[in-house]
Order: structure tokens, then sequence, then C-alpha cells
């Protein structure tokens, strides 16, 4: 048995956008360049608010003619009826699906290399009656795909065993992967605090989208003071909201948790881990990424 993993995240659901308008309408929307999307490659995006604060994240794959975002299943209403108001005439149609197919997340030191996957951030290719990509974000946090139930035997032959949400958990926020909104606040979070130009979530040469005036002066003025980054928690894990302070000084705020670790939106000053900073009664221990491209 290879060291390769599958989950079928029941948070996770499907948008399928399709018609000859497809890739103008998306591309006019979202925070990633929509026309790099093919059957061999797949896209991390957001959808902004004008002001250019969070309201959705999502990969973007080719399956079958049609785009296909992997999105919160409990926000994807949400997101179709935010998408469904820039349609106007477009020849474009939105619905859930494809129906049949479900979000699975691949990980493991063997996950590439069991799928046939390239180590190389977004590669994609057509598996078992779906689609496998790697991880748009980082090609550490394995693959993802969007596939059929029939799959399961194609997996399993590949050597896939079936994983745990903790072992994936883990990784992702060793990783300092964002898991949607339970660490990005809607409304109120900004693409580059929560590191989406380092994981690959913004194209600062496609043009305009919704959002892209703020996001492209904060990233071109370096006017980021704050960032999402992994933290290690000596104590009861603190609730998301939960302020973290140095001192008598509020530094930021955690967002998830898990087994010790979590994810924690800090002033960019207390990076350094010099002072000792503290939430809701636990010792809270940054953890610099290895992608972060500040200094601290």
């Amino acid at each position: 048995m290879a060291d390769a993993f599958i989950l079928w995240p029941s948070d996770r659901g499907l948008i399928r956008i399709e018609g000859a308008d497809a890739r103008p309408f998306l591309q006019g929307i979202v925070s990633n360049d929509v026309n790099k999307v093919s059957p061999a490659r797949a896209v991390y995006a957001a959808l902004l608010t004008p002001q250019g604060k969070y309201l959705h994240d999502f990969f973007i794959a080719e399956l079958d003619g049609a785009l296909v975002l992997d999105c919160e299943a409990a926000r994807r209403d949400d997101l179709l009826r935010r998408l469904s108001r820039f349609k106007l005439r477009s020849k474009v149609s939105l619905a859930p699906g494809p129906e049949g197919h479900a979000v699975a997340l691949i990980y493991g030191r063997d996950a590439l290399a069991a799928l046939g996957l390239a180590a190389e951030r977004g590669v994609a290719k057509a598996f078992a009656g779906g689609i496998a990509y790697v991880d748009p974000r980082l090609v550490e946090a394995g693959a993802r795909a969007m596939l059929p139930p029939a799959a399961r035997e194609a997996l399993a032959g590949a050597g896939i065993g079936e994983g745990a949400s903790a072992g994936y958990e883990k990784l992702r926020l060793a990783l300092g992967l964002p898991d949607g909104s339970r660490d990005l606040e809607i409304e109120k979070s900004t693409l580059l605090e929560s590191g989406f130009d380092e994981l690959a979530g913004v194209d600062w040469d496609k043009g305009c989208y919704m959002g892209q005036e703020l996001t492209a002066r904060t990233h071109y003025r370096g006017l980021i003071k704050k960032r999402l980054v992994p933290v290690r928690i000596e104590g009861p894990a603190p609730s998301p909201g939960t302020p973290i302070r140095a001192g008598e000084a509020e530094v930021g705020v955690m967002r998830s948790a898990s087994n010790g670790a979590g994810l924690a939106l800090l002033k960019i000053e207390v990076l350094s881990g010099t002072p000792t900073l503290e939430a809701g009664g636990a010792r809270i221990e940054p953890r610099k990424p290895f992608w972060l491209k500040i200094s601290a």
C-alpha cells in the first residue's frame, strides 16, 4: 500500500458553469486567470466585494468542457446567487453539479505519484470519469479531485487507502492553508493578509475583476499589517474569534484549531516569536510557514 490516502469531505460542494460565455463571464469576476484553466490545469481563486474583501474562495477545474468550482457546501447556494447576479445577457448556465461527482482530497508522500501527477501546482489530468489535480496552492498539500462513486475502484487499484479527517487537518494547519470561511472572515478578510499571493490565488496580469483595485493597491504599496499563519497551542484550543494578546496589547485573533495546532491572524511584528502570546488561557506560538514572503 502506498503512502497515499483519500478523504471525501462532506463540507465541499460543486458548481458547474457552462455555455459560450462561461470563461469571459467568470474572468471578469474572480481573482485568478480563468483562461489558464484547462483539462491539464486547475487554479485557486476568490470572489470579493467591490471593496476587495473576501466573500468566497474555491478551486476551478475543467471537466467535460465545463468549468467546475469546488466550494464550501454550506455556502454553495450563496455563491450561486452572487454569481447569478452577473449573468445579465451572458450565454452561461450555473447549477450545482456535475451530478454524481464529489470532491476528494488525496494526500500523503505518494499521493501525486499514485495519481500519475507531476509535482507542480495545479497540474491536472482525467481520472476514473472525473479529474484529479495537484493542489494549486501548494504541492505539499497533495491533490484534489472531482470524482464519481465508481472512481473508488480505480483509487484502490492505485494503492490509495481511506484517510482520516484528523490526518488531513494536521497537514493543512501545519502548511498554513486557510479553510474557507472557517479561517477567512466574510466581508472583512483581504486576500493578501490571507496568503493568496504566495498560494497562487491572485493573477496580477489578468486585468479587472471585482475588488481588484484595492487588492492591487495593497500589493504594490506594501500595506499588509497582519498575516494568517500557523500557530502551536499550549493549553485548551481557543475558539475562533478569541483575541490574541502580547501582555495587554491585542495583536491578533484565533481562527481554526485542532490537536494543538491552529491558524491565527497576527500582526506582522509579533511573527518573530519573541513576545509571549496568549489567547483564552492558552499559550500561542507563531510558526512562520516556508512560503511566507515577509521578514519578521
